[in-house]
């Protein structure tokens, strides 16, 4: 679980390192940072592409319970991406050596909001990968700290909710129920104003590239 004591590099806006604040501090103060995000998708029987991704956790700092990113994480202070890429084991239960991971680019983000009465600047600079997936929606093991439920939806029904050419779209997967954290099924109709609030643009690239990455590639 990310502690609000966890510590990050910090930049400026040129991208030079100033130091190090704690993750409150960096989200307060609106300090540059850098994240490791990485998206899964998986071919259908149908073959079209699923593209997969998590609710955020009640409890989160930024953003609760919205739709994300399958997995995403900070850089603690110190820490390569190849390092934060342990996000995949400890948020979902499942991994693949970081060389089987498929480079996506960088993108620089800012977000502004407020949880609980608490304002927040998120400036992050985003490392993205994406990974095609055979594993069933199932037999992941979300940690319930950060993750309450993963989900998927057709990518290409997904390109056109974020190009606003659809009000919503089925989202299928499962959520966390109970104190012992059971995997139970769930549906829901997912707007693009239910997803973190990124750039439309961002959204429609990375589905392309996970739709694009499920047609080319065989499932491991």
């Amino acid at each position: 679980m990310a502690s609000a004591e966890e510590m990050f590099d910090v930049y400026d806006e040129e991208g030079r390192p100033i130091g190090q604040a704690t993750r409150r501090e960096a989200h307060g103060r609106g300090l540059w940072h850098h994240t490791f995000h990485c998206w899964l998708v998986r071919r259908g029987e149908d073959g079209r592409a699923y593209v997969l991704f998590q609710r955020r956790s009640a409890g989160k700092d930024t953003n609760p319970g919205r739709f994300d990113i399958t997995v995403a994480g900070h850089l603690s202070a110190g820490e390569t991406v190849r390092d934060a890429a342990r996000e995949m084991e400890e948020e979902i239960g499942w991994s693949v050596p970081f060389e089987q991971l498929v480079p996506y680019g960088t993108v620089r983000e800012e977000m502004t909001g407020e949880v609980r009465s608490i304002p927040f600047i998120d400036r992050e600079l985003s490392h993205v990968f994406g990974c095609l997936t055979a594993k069933p929606l199932s037999s992941f093991r979300l940690q319930a700290e950060e993750v309450a439920g993963i989900y998927e939806a057709d990518a290409e029904e997904l390109i056109a909710l974020m190009r606003g050419e659809r009000a919503s779209v089925e989202a299928r997967g499962y959520r966390l129920a109970g104190e012992e954290g059971r995997l139970v099924p769930d549906a829901a109709q997912a707007a693009a104003e239910d997803f973190v609030p990124r750039d439309r643009s961002y959204y429609v690239g990375i589905f392309r590239f996970l739709r694009d990455l499920a047609v080319s590639e065989s499932a491991r």
